[in-house]
């Protein structure tokens, strides 16, 4: 009989610090970034920002997975973003047959979001890296890594950016240059 009591107590005080805890989130000021869905103001500022086009292969990747970040753009795009990328692989740790035991591989983005005057309404840089071990003295494996671990880097760095562009128009900063 005194099992079931207790068990009861428990519940009723876990809910008691569930229902604090939900009341202290509320009033902590946190808000949707996405709030009134695809008619809200970021969704509305994300499907104004057109890819300029991105050179070589990485910058098919990136602007791909930026698009699939920021969601289709409407037919009069206010905003531009231009994105300059950087690579870098570099071989470390020798084996005893002189071949390179790992790689890191960095990708850089420099971009601008100009408006449709083009000015520059936000400049910034972002970047991810990745290790990848050379286990095989197979130069196609090594460059099949290099190629898989560019495709990853290339969706992380597209979400850096879009992340930094949905809270640039959640601070209320993007607003197209005829409404200003």
């Amino acid at each position: 009989a005194g099992q079931p009591r207790r068990m009861s107590r428990v519940r009723a005080l876990t809910a008691g610090a569930l229902l604090a805890a939900g009341l202290m989130l509320g009033s902590c000021g946190l808000q949707p970034v996405y709030s009134g869905g695809s008619t809200g103001t970021v969704a509305t500022a994300m499907s104004d920002i057109a890819i300029a086009p991105i050179a070589n292969g990485k910058g098919y990747l990136v602007s791909t997975a930026l698009r699939h970040e920021l969601g289709p753009v409407n037919g009069n795009p206010q905003f531009r973003i231009e994105i300059e990328l950087e690579e870098q692989i570099l071989g470390f740790g020798i084996r005893d047959n002189n071949t390179i035991a790992a790689e890191r591989i960095t990708l850089r983005a420099r971009y601008e979001l100009k408006d449709a005057n083009g000015k520059v309404l936000l400049l910034a840089t972002t970047g991810s890296d990745m290790s990848i071990d050379n286990v095989s003295s197979s130069d196609y494996a090594t460059v099949a890594a290099e190629t898989s671990a560019i495709e990853r880097l290339s969706i992380v760095v597209a979400q850096q950016i879009a992340q930094r562009l949905t809270l640039f128009a959640k601070s209320g900063q993007l607003v197209p240059a005829a409404a200003k």
